[in-house]
């Protein structure tokens, strides 16, 4: 299973790199995150070797756009190309497909995700940053995309419109997000029991990634977005073998 899925992988992390897309995203993802580090975060002006508010906080609303435009075509295209049936006929199953699939993806997203190293350099060079709870939200950070690709693959799989999957992905990763954003939760808390407005935040992807940037590592946060993507990965399961029995 392992091999198959290695090989599926291998072909979707060169497919990247044969087009401009994965140099294009690469720059568009660096630019946005340095301009809302240095620009919208006033990294230098906070005269602070700190990450947490000027880095790492813009995380989910960038993912919630760019991760979506790398998912989009994960299974629209195949499915539009109908080369979907095509990849079945091999001894491949669905399983390994998708596996195969999200790893070469999650893969590249850790690799953009690396290559804004020169924002933790200027964090050093300003000051003395305290680099394990740097390392715990680059941790949170990628288990956060990953779990937005999961939602991207899923809503891939359900249409074989680009278009379409990625609105899709928007609007779920859009209130996953705002399940635990903080004048949510205080609208909520106004007509709301506090157990409610708390199990509500729960869900949603900002209560767990701000422990990682708190500089925690729990596995309570690591097990939430790990479940995530698992079921997004199942859902994505089901809904290809629900079409290609139909």
């Amino acid at each position: 299973m392992i091999g198959h899925a290695t090989t599926i992988a291998k072909r979707e992390w060169a497919g990247y790199f044969n087009t401009p897309v994965a140099y294009v995203f690469i720059i568009i993802f660096l630019f946005c995150m340095g301009f809302f580090t240095f620009n919208i975060g006033n990294f230098f002006e906070n005269g602070q070797a700190d990450l947490s508010q000027s880095f790492f906080v813009w995380h989910p609303w960038l993912y919630l756009i760019l991760v979506p435009a790398v998912s989009m075509g994960l299974w629209a295209e195949e499915r539009r190309n109908n080369t979907i049936e095509l990849l079945f006929t091999l001894p491949i199953t669905p399983t390994q497909a998708i596996l195969g699939k999200f790893i070469a993806s999650w893969a590249f997203l850790g690799l953009a995700l690396f290559l804004t190293f020169p924002v933790v350099w200027s964090a050093s060079d300003l000051g003395d940053p305290d680099l394990g709870v740097i390392f715990s939200g680059y941790v949170g950070s990628f288990l956060l995309a990953g779990a937005y690709l999961g939602i991207g693959m899923f809503t891939s799989a359900l249409s074989k419109d680009q278009v379409i999957s990625f609105i899709l992905a928007v609007v779920i990763g859009l209130l996953l997000i705002l399940a635990g954003f903080n004048p949510v939760t205080d609208f909520l808390s106004g007509f709301l029991p506090t157990s409610v407005v708390d199990g509500i935040a729960s869900l949603g992807f900002i209560d767990h990634y701000q422990t990682f940037q708190r500089g925690v590592m729990s596995l309570r946060d690591v097990f939430y977005f790990i479940s995530i993507i698992g079921l997004m990965l199942f859902a994505t399961q089901a809904t290809l073998n629900n079409k290609a029995a139909s």
